[in-house]
């Protein structure tokens, strides 16, 4: 027994995204590049819509969540891998990659719950702009991160709990940059034909029901687009909706691809490229599709600059 546990909280070996060859190693230079804009980006959102009162609605509260989402998503990952490339180490603790497994999935299914949500927010102000106020305020926003938060923390903690308290053998590599569940999975000795059908449901209630949300919150607003006269309004509403609907398509997308499919379907190179989609190149779009595209935005930041360079002329 004792060797068994012994056994079991041995190290993992990640197998990572690039080779020592000066093609891998531009790679390398460019997905850091890409992690300090998602970091930057993210970052820059928090901080404008923290330090603008105008930007103090649940609208941007919830896109301030979403942003500390994939700040805290692409550190969780990123860093480990560029730590591991250039000490030429592999090796993850156990420990460390069920923290790691616990983190990103926390993370992943909260910005789930919480596009979902976004999404009557969008819909409440679309569809029913005069009880905004009423239906979209303060408490209700708390709320929705909170619920967002908690019930992905509840869903992962269960999931990792349960994956690392199965036995592992072989090598024990990891053929991935990081402990994502559909590779850890793989090392797994015992029979688990039961967890998987788990993990399905659970992707079903994390995915397709916050997607099935999203559809019908869109097919609400499209059908009041279409009875609005002015070209205007028309013009606002799908402007204040298509951001939302891009990160939304963006982030399904590479989800399903890494979760709704069986496992015998999986191959090492496909889930390296799901999980490149969704845990760096989507945390870095998020702010950029939000902020290039979002006027309220753009106004704030000119706001803060100029305050900012007011009180240096002082």
């Amino acid at each position: 027994m004792w060797q068994r546990n012994q056994t079991s909280l041995a190290d993992f070996i990640l197998e990572g995204l690039f080779d020592d060859s000066l093609a891998h190693l531009f790679l390398f230079s460019l997905t850091i590049v890409v992690f300090l804009i998602a970091v930057s980006g993210n970052t820059l959102t928090i901080l404008l819509i923290c330090a603008d009162a105008q930007l103090h609605t649940p609208m941007y509260f919830l896109l301030s969540q979403l942003s500390l989402m994939d700040l805290m998503h692409v550190s969780t990952t990123i860093p480990k891998m560029a730590t591991n490339y250039l000490s030429g180490k592999k090796t993850i603790s156990f420990v460390g990659c069920a923290t790691q497994h616990f983190l990103y999935l926390s993370l992943g299914g909260a910005e789930c719950i919480l596009l979902a949500l976004m999404s009557y927010d969008r819909y409440v102000a679309i569809c029913h702009p005069l009880r905004y106020t009423v239906l979209m305020n303060r408490r209700v926003g708390l709320m929705m991160a909170v619920m967002s938060w908690s019930g992905a923390s509840l869903n992962s903690l269960i999931h990792t709990t349960i994956l690392m308290h199965f036995p592992f053998c072989g090598s024990r590599r990891i053929h991935h940059f990081y402990c994502e569940f559909p590779a850890v999975v793989k090392l797994v000795c015992e029979d688990i034909t039961v967890y998987e059908m788990l993990v399905y449901i659970s992707s079903i209630i994390l995915l397709l029901f916050p997607i099935f949300l999203v559809s019908t919150s869109y097919a609400f607003i499209l059908c009041s687009v279409i009875r609005m006269r002015s070209a205007g309004s028309k013009r606002n509403a799908f402007a204040t909706c298509s951001s939302h609907f891009v990160v939304v398509s963006f982030w399904f997308g590479a989800c399903i691809f890494s979760y709704m499919r069986p496992r015998s379907q999986h191959t090492p190179l496909q889930d390296k490229i799901g999980s490149v989609f969704y845990s760096i190149i989507t945390p870095t779009l998020n702010p950029l599709i939000y902020t290039l595209r979002n006027k309220d935005v753009a106004k704030a930041l000119r706001r803060v600059l100029g305050r900012d360079i007011l009180t240096q002329i002082q």
